[in-house]
């Protein structure tokens, strides 16, 4: 209940804004439409526990009170920062209350993730047997938070991030609630909405403070160097220690193997705005360059490597540029997994082979007794023989030849390919002798 003194109490755009229905939620369509998932469960009037997954600013707590008020569900919001367990055992507590008395609860928890696993088991009782419907919200990925046990009790849904047309909307609305234009070049209102980086929240607290500016409905307009000055950057989202780390280094190795140059430099550049270390970046450079490249272009492992010392040695920012120099570098080289494939094959071999012994003619004898046993007899040294290759069989006695390593037709491999069929063929004739 709203008191005399709070209803004129200042509000912040974007409280004042709330939406008042899922019909005025902006960016949510594919959740929230008659066809789509959360649709449907209002329109049926069952509503079925959930895990909200998204960015901030997106609609997750809106999201959650707008679906007890349809349902005409009790709402009880709880932040997983500040409680507990006996906050939770209390909220049951009147929750079986209320069930009792006829009235379900609808449970919010904001930052559910923040819930360790046994405070996440304490409430699984209670989900399953209909106590609450619990909708969680979260930023982190759930499979990576949340127990599998609650998982399997909750559907997952995947707020978007707001795309530029949903911003546009909010930043209207704002205009008509505070009855005046955003004072501000088309160019520098398109920045603004670029700066929200999808976060709706954000973006209106920045319009609010940029309307302020325009009192009399007649300001100048701000260029987007102006708007820079008045309004704060937002940093990049980007945890280092959690998702949004993984899917940025993945975007950038999948851009390299793509040979899309343009889009690995972009990766890059997204993960060193977003405070990223440069070394991690350089360690994955190299794996690629023999995961991804391998020998056709030996060179890629040379340049991945001399990129990284040259970081060492000068630093950031100057040492990022020859990090640029490799991921150019890697690009635009020739791709091949043959050496890659080759060692997940040879690997699976060894351990499925046992102890299997090398053959006895590639063994040493360093002592007359091994010699006896038979210990390198039969051997022919491959620098006699009058091609340089002597043909013999190097795999154990009781293995078939396996072919591991097979060179694509590209760069330096191609080089390779005439050289192995070429042993092959020599081989081929030594045993048909």
């Amino acid at each position: 209940m709203t008191s005399l003194f709070e209803s004129h109490a200042p509000r912040p755009l974007a409280d004042s804004l709330r939406p008042t229905s899922l019909e005025t939620v902006v960016g949510q369509s594919h959740l929230l439409a008659t066809d789509r998932p959360i649709g449907r469960m209002v329109a049926g009037d069952r509503l079925s526990s959930m895990i909200l997954w998204g960015p901030p600013g997106t609609g997750k707590t809106t999201i959650a009170r707008l679906l007890a008020e349809h349902t005409d569900l009790h709402f009880e919001p709880l932040s997983a920062v500040f409680s507990g367990v006996a906050d939770l055992r209390k909220i049951f507590d009147a929750a079986k209350n209320r069930r009792m008395a006829g009235q379900g609860t609808l449970l919010f928890i904001d930052e559910i993730h923040r819930f360790n696993r046994a405070q996440q088991d304490g409430f699984l009782p209670y989900v399953e047997d209909g106590t609450v419907i619990l909708v969680g919200a979260t930023t982190e990925n759930p499979s990576f938070e949340l127990n599998a046990a609650l998982l399997s009790r909750t559907q997952v849904l995947v707020l978007n991030r707001l795309d530029d047309n949903a911003l546009e909307e909010l930043i209207q609305r704002g205009e008509v609630e505070m009855g005046k234009d955003m004072p501000l070049e088309p160019e520098a209102r398109a920045a603004l909405r670029a700066m929200a980086d999808g976060d709706g929240r954000y973006l209106l607290n920045m319009a609010e403070e940029i309307l302020a500016l325009n009192t009399d409905n007649n300001a100048k307009l701000l260029s987007t160097n102006d708007l820079a000055r008045v309004v704060q950057q937002r940093m990049p989202l980007y945890d280092k220690s959690q998702e949004g780390h993984y899917n940025l280094i993945s975007a950038l190795h999948k851009s390299l193997r793509g040979s899309d140059t343009d889009a690995a430099l972009y990766w890059f550049a997204r993960m060193i705005s977003g405070g990223e270390d440069p070394n991690y970046i350089a360690r994955r450079l190299v794996r690629f360059a023999v995961e991804d490249i391998g020998l056709a272009d030996p060179n890629a492992l040379v340049q991945a490597n001399a990129a990284w010392d040259a970081f060492d040695r000068l630093g950031s920012p100057e040492g990022e540029l020859a990090l640029v120099q490799c991921i150019i570098y890697l690009g635009t080289a020739p791709k091949s997994n043959a050496a890659y494939r080759a060692e997940k094959s040879s690997r699976m071999e060894a351990r499925q082979t046992g102890s299997l012994v090398p053959p006895m003619h590639i063994l040493n004898a360093p002592t007359k007794m091994m010699k006896d046993l038979g210990y390198s007899k039969g051997y022919e040294y491959d620098h006699d023989a009058a091609d340089g290759f002597s043909g013999q069989n190097y795999f154990p006695d009781d293995m078939a030849r396996t072919n591991y390593y097979s060179p694509k037709n590209i760069g330096f491999e191609r080089e390779i390919k005439k050289r192995i069929e070429y042993w092959a063929k020599l081989r081929a004739n030594k045993e048909n002798k």
